[in-house]
Protein backbone atom coordinates (compact mmCIF):
# COMPACT_ATOMS: atom_id res chain seq x y z
CA UNK A 1 0.00 0.00 0.00
CA UNK A 2 1.56 3.68 -1.11
CA UNK A 3 0.97 5.26 2.38
CA UNK A 4 1.25 8.63 0.86
CA UNK A 5 -1.94 8.74 0.41
CA UNK A 6 -3.27 8.51 4.02
CA UNK A 7 -2.25 12.45 3.46
CA UNK A 8 -5.55 14.74 4.67
CA UNK A 9 -6.42 16.31 1.70
CA UNK A 10 -8.56 19.51 1.57
CA UNK A 11 -11.85 19.51 0.41
CA UNK A 12 -14.85 21.92 0.92
CA UNK A 13 -17.82 21.45 2.34
CA UNK A 14 -19.68 21.45 -0.42
CA UNK A 15 -17.37 18.83 -1.68
CA UNK A 16 -17.67 16.61 1.10
CA UNK A 17 -21.57 17.34 0.86
CA UNK A 18 -21.87 16.32 -2.52
CA UNK A 19 -19.68 13.43 -2.39
CA UNK A 20 -21.67 11.80 1.18
CA UNK A 21 -24.68 12.21 -1.25
CA UNK A 22 -23.20 10.17 -4.29
CA UNK A 23 -21.74 7.17 -2.15
CA UNK A 24 -25.13 7.35 -0.39
CA UNK A 25 -27.07 6.93 -3.60
CA UNK A 26 -24.41 4.30 -4.64
CA UNK A 27 -25.03 2.20 -1.31
CA UNK A 28 -29.48 2.56 -1.88
CA UNK A 29 -28.69 0.83 -5.36
CA UNK A 30 -26.18 -1.65 -3.99
CA UNK A 31 -28.74 -2.72 -1.89
CA UNK A 32 -31.53 -3.29 -4.38
CA UNK A 33 -29.63 -4.60 -7.64
CA UNK A 34 -26.82 -6.71 -6.16
CA UNK A 35 -27.39 -10.50 -5.96
CA UNK A 36 -27.18 -11.26 -1.82
CA UNK A 37 -29.83 -12.31 0.57
CA UNK A 38 -29.88 -10.00 3.43
CA UNK A 39 -30.50 -11.26 6.94
CA UNK A 40 -33.82 -9.98 7.90
CA UNK A 41 -35.46 -12.43 10.07
CA UNK A 42 -35.48 -12.19 13.96
CA UNK A 43 -35.90 -14.35 16.62
CA UNK A 44 -36.80 -13.33 20.76
CA UNK A 45 -35.62 -17.44 21.33
CA UNK A 46 -32.27 -17.17 21.69
CA UNK A 47 -29.86 -19.78 20.36
CA UNK A 48 -28.57 -21.94 22.67
CA UNK A 49 -24.67 -22.30 22.24
CA UNK A 50 -22.72 -18.86 22.91
CA UNK A 51 -19.85 -18.84 20.58
CA UNK A 52 -18.30 -15.52 21.48
CA UNK A 53 -19.54 -12.68 23.74
CA UNK A 54 -17.71 -9.15 25.01
CA UNK A 55 -18.33 -6.42 26.35
CA UNK A 56 -17.30 -2.90 26.26
CA UNK A 57 -17.93 0.11 28.77
CA UNK A 58 -20.45 2.98 27.98
CA UNK A 59 -19.59 5.78 29.33
CA UNK A 60 -15.14 6.63 28.96
CA UNK A 61 -13.66 9.89 30.09
CA UNK A 62 -12.21 11.22 27.04
CA UNK A 63 -9.94 13.64 26.80
CA UNK A 64 -11.05 16.98 25.46
CA UNK A 65 -14.56 15.31 25.17
CA UNK A 66 -17.73 16.63 27.55
CA UNK A 67 -19.81 13.82 28.90
CA UNK A 68 -22.79 14.52 27.49
CA UNK A 69 -21.62 13.31 24.25
CA UNK A 70 -21.22 9.54 26.47
CA UNK A 71 -24.81 10.16 28.09
CA UNK A 72 -26.08 10.80 24.00
CA UNK A 73 -24.26 7.80 23.00
CA UNK A 74 -25.94 5.37 25.12
CA UNK A 75 -29.34 6.81 24.11
CA UNK A 76 -28.85 6.59 20.34
CA UNK A 77 -27.01 2.51 21.39
CA UNK A 78 -30.00 1.75 23.22
CA UNK A 79 -32.40 2.99 19.66
CA UNK A 80 -29.99 0.86 17.52
CA UNK A 81 -29.66 -2.27 19.24
CA UNK A 82 -33.00 -2.75 19.04
CA UNK A 83 -33.20 -3.12 15.29
CA UNK A 84 -30.20 -5.82 15.57
CA UNK A 85 -30.63 -7.51 18.66
CA UNK A 86 -32.12 -11.23 18.26
CA UNK A 87 -31.18 -11.10 14.15
CA UNK A 88 -30.16 -14.20 12.73
CA UNK A 89 -27.99 -14.80 9.65
CA UNK A 90 -28.78 -18.04 8.31
CA UNK A 91 -25.98 -20.04 5.65
CA UNK A 92 -25.10 -17.82 3.12
CA UNK A 93 -26.95 -14.85 4.18
CA UNK A 94 -25.32 -11.67 4.66
CA UNK A 95 -26.17 -8.85 7.32
CA UNK A 96 -25.58 -5.57 7.11
CA UNK A 97 -25.36 -3.19 9.93
CA UNK A 98 -26.79 -0.63 8.15
CA UNK A 99 -29.60 -1.85 6.26
CA UNK A 100 -30.53 -3.53 9.74
CA UNK A 101 -30.67 -0.41 11.81
CA UNK A 102 -32.00 2.68 8.80
CA UNK A 103 -31.38 5.97 8.95
CA UNK A 104 -30.67 7.39 12.69
CA UNK A 105 -33.22 10.36 12.45
CA UNK A 106 -34.72 12.57 15.11
CA UNK A 107 -38.23 11.03 14.17
CA UNK A 108 -36.87 7.64 15.68
CA UNK A 109 -35.47 8.93 18.63
CA UNK A 110 -32.20 9.79 17.82
CA UNK A 111 -29.93 12.41 19.35
CA UNK A 112 -26.62 14.63 18.93
CA UNK A 113 -23.99 12.63 19.77
CA UNK A 114 -19.66 12.54 18.69
CA UNK A 115 -18.95 12.00 15.51
CA UNK A 116 -15.33 11.65 14.01
CA UNK A 117 -14.65 13.80 11.43
CA UNK A 118 -11.59 14.18 9.99
CA UNK A 119 -9.32 13.38 13.19
CA UNK A 120 -11.60 15.66 14.99
CA UNK A 121 -15.12 15.26 16.32
CA UNK A 122 -18.37 17.16 15.87
CA UNK A 123 -22.04 16.53 17.20
CA UNK A 124 -24.52 14.68 14.80
CA UNK A 125 -27.72 12.75 14.85
CA UNK A 126 -27.11 9.26 15.94
CA UNK A 127 -23.25 9.70 17.43
CA UNK A 128 -21.75 6.99 19.01
CA UNK A 129 -22.82 4.11 17.36
CA UNK A 130 -19.38 3.03 16.08
CA UNK A 131 -18.83 1.96 19.69
CA UNK A 132 -21.56 -0.73 18.17
CA UNK A 133 -19.87 -1.64 14.59
CA UNK A 134 -16.80 -1.79 16.66
CA UNK A 135 -18.22 -4.49 19.03
CA UNK A 136 -19.75 -6.65 16.36
CA UNK A 137 -16.70 -6.80 14.45
CA UNK A 138 -14.26 -7.51 17.31
CA UNK A 139 -17.22 -10.11 18.02
CA UNK A 140 -17.39 -11.66 14.31
CA UNK A 141 -13.31 -12.44 14.23
CA UNK A 142 -13.69 -14.59 17.11
CA UNK A 143 -16.38 -16.69 14.72
CA UNK A 144 -15.66 -18.50 11.34
CA UNK A 145 -18.11 -15.94 10.13
CA UNK A 146 -16.72 -13.67 7.30
CA UNK A 147 -16.09 -10.24 6.95
CA UNK A 148 -16.64 -8.72 3.59
CA UNK A 149 -16.92 -5.13 4.27
CA UNK A 150 -15.28 -3.36 7.31
CA UNK A 151 -13.37 0.14 6.76
CA UNK A 152 -10.85 1.24 9.46
CA UNK A 153 -10.21 4.31 10.72
CA UNK A 154 -8.51 6.97 8.64
CA UNK A 155 -7.35 8.92 11.81
CA UNK A 156 -5.92 7.62 15.43
CA UNK A 157 -7.79 9.86 17.59
CA UNK A 158 -7.37 8.91 21.09
CA UNK A 159 -4.21 7.41 23.20
CA UNK A 160 -3.83 3.56 24.16
CA UNK A 161 -5.20 4.51 27.30
CA UNK A 162 -7.11 1.52 29.05
CA UNK A 163 -7.53 -0.37 25.70
CA UNK A 164 -7.96 -3.57 25.68
CA UNK A 165 -8.09 -4.40 22.19
CA UNK A 166 -5.05 -4.17 19.52
CA UNK A 167 -5.12 -0.88 18.00
CA UNK A 168 -7.30 -1.27 14.62
CA UNK A 169 -9.56 -3.80 15.75
CA UNK A 170 -12.30 -1.67 15.64
CA UNK A 171 -14.98 -0.53 12.19
CA UNK A 172 -16.03 2.88 11.53
CA UNK A 173 -19.48 3.44 10.22
CA UNK A 174 -21.31 5.99 8.76
CA UNK A 175 -25.19 5.10 7.11
CA UNK A 176 -25.02 4.21 4.87
CA UNK A 177 -21.65 4.06 2.42
CA UNK A 178 -19.31 3.30 5.46
CA UNK A 179 -20.97 -0.04 5.97
CA UNK A 180 -19.92 -3.59 8.18
CA UNK A 181 -21.12 -6.63 6.28
CA UNK A 182 -20.62 -10.01 7.39
CA UNK A 183 -21.34 -13.10 5.40
CA UNK A 184 -22.75 -16.67 7.25
CA UNK A 185 -20.28 -19.04 5.25
CA UNK A 186 -20.90 -21.75 8.09
CA UNK A 187 -23.56 -24.33 7.59
CA UNK A 188 -25.04 -23.59 10.51
CA UNK A 189 -27.30 -20.24 11.84
CA UNK A 190 -25.73 -17.57 13.86
CA UNK A 191 -27.96 -15.36 15.77
CA UNK A 192 -26.50 -11.88 17.36
CA UNK A 193 -27.65 -11.18 20.78
CA UNK A 194 -27.31 -7.39 22.14
CA UNK A 195 -27.99 -5.70 25.23
CA UNK A 196 -26.71 -2.67 27.80
CA UNK A 197 -26.38 -2.70 31.28
CA UNK A 198 -26.27 0.09 33.45
CA UNK A 199 -22.28 0.41 32.71
CA UNK A 200 -21.79 -2.09 29.61
CA UNK A 201 -22.74 -2.48 25.89
CA UNK A 202 -22.95 -6.32 25.45
CA UNK A 203 -23.14 -8.49 22.58
CA UNK A 204 -22.46 -12.38 21.98
CA UNK A 205 -22.77 -14.07 18.80
CA UNK A 206 -25.08 -17.36 19.50
CA UNK A 207 -25.25 -20.77 17.00
CA UNK A 208 -27.48 -23.57 17.25
CA UNK A 209 -24.58 -26.20 17.57
CA UNK A 210 -21.26 -26.34 20.35
CA UNK A 211 -18.55 -24.71 18.52
CA UNK A 212 -15.85 -26.96 17.22
CA UNK A 213 -12.84 -23.82 17.15
CA UNK A 214 -11.67 -20.96 19.50
CA UNK A 215 -9.92 -17.70 18.03
CA UNK A 216 -7.34 -15.72 19.28
CA UNK A 217 -6.61 -12.06 17.73
CA UNK A 218 -3.49 -10.48 18.08
CA UNK A 219 -1.27 -7.49 17.16
CA UNK A 220 1.33 -9.12 14.75
CA UNK A 221 3.60 -6.60 13.78
CA UNK A 222 3.08 -2.60 15.37
CA UNK A 223 5.25 -0.02 13.98
CA UNK A 224 5.21 4.05 13.80
CA UNK A 225 6.60 6.60 10.67
CA UNK A 226 6.62 9.67 10.54
CA UNK A 227 4.72 11.51 7.76
CA UNK A 228 6.57 13.31 5.58
CA UNK A 229 4.19 16.29 5.46
CA UNK A 230 3.97 16.32 9.34
CA UNK A 231 3.27 14.70 12.34
CA UNK A 232 3.23 10.61 12.05
CA UNK A 233 1.29 7.69 11.04
CA UNK A 234 0.38 4.43 12.84
CA UNK A 235 0.26 0.85 11.09
CA UNK A 236 -0.30 -2.88 12.31
CA UNK A 237 -0.96 -5.79 11.21
CA UNK A 238 -4.08 -7.80 13.00
CA UNK A 239 -3.48 -11.77 13.17
CA UNK A 240 -5.81 -14.47 14.81
CA UNK A 241 -4.64 -17.92 15.50
CA UNK A 242 -7.15 -20.92 14.99
CA UNK A 243 -7.73 -24.12 17.84
CA UNK A 244 -9.37 -26.63 18.28
CA UNK A 245 -11.80 -27.91 20.72
CA UNK A 246 -8.78 -29.20 22.27
CA UNK A 247 -7.12 -25.68 22.66
CA UNK A 248 -4.50 -26.91 19.80
CA UNK A 249 -3.34 -24.49 17.47
CA UNK A 250 -4.13 -25.82 13.85
CA UNK A 251 -3.70 -22.46 11.97
CA UNK A 252 -2.60 -18.43 12.11
CA UNK A 253 -4.69 -16.19 10.07
CA UNK A 254 -3.76 -12.92 8.63
CA UNK A 255 -6.91 -10.76 9.08
CA UNK A 256 -5.92 -7.14 8.38
CA UNK A 257 -4.00 -4.15 8.34
CA UNK A 258 -4.39 -0.70 9.49
CA UNK A 259 -2.59 2.79 8.89
CA UNK A 260 -4.05 5.83 10.68
CA UNK A 261 -2.38 9.22 11.10
CA UNK A 262 -1.93 9.72 14.60
CA UNK A 263 -3.76 12.89 16.15
CA UNK A 264 -1.42 13.17 19.15
CA UNK A 265 2.45 12.66 19.94
CA UNK A 266 3.28 9.26 20.09
CA UNK A 267 6.27 9.69 22.39
CA UNK A 268 4.62 11.35 24.64
CA UNK A 269 2.31 8.79 24.75
CA UNK A 270 4.81 5.54 24.92
CA UNK A 271 7.09 7.44 28.37
CA UNK A 272 3.34 7.76 29.99
CA UNK A 273 2.89 4.17 29.56
CA UNK A 274 6.57 3.18 30.83
CA UNK A 275 6.32 5.22 33.50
Amino acid sequence: MNHFDLRPKGRSALRISLGKMYYMLRRYIEWFTDEKTYAKSRKNEQLPFVHFSHQTILLRKLKDVEMWYQHNKVKNLSIAIKQLNGIVIQPGETFSYWKSIGTTTRSKGYVDGMVLFYGKFKKGTGGGLCQLSNLIYWMTLQTPLSVTERHRHSYDVFPDSKRTQPFGSGATCAYNYLDLQIKNTTNQPYQLHLYLTDTHLVGEWRTDQEPLQSYEVYEKEHWITPAYWGGYLRHNLIHRKVFNRQRKQIDDEYITENHAIMMYEPLLEASQKNA
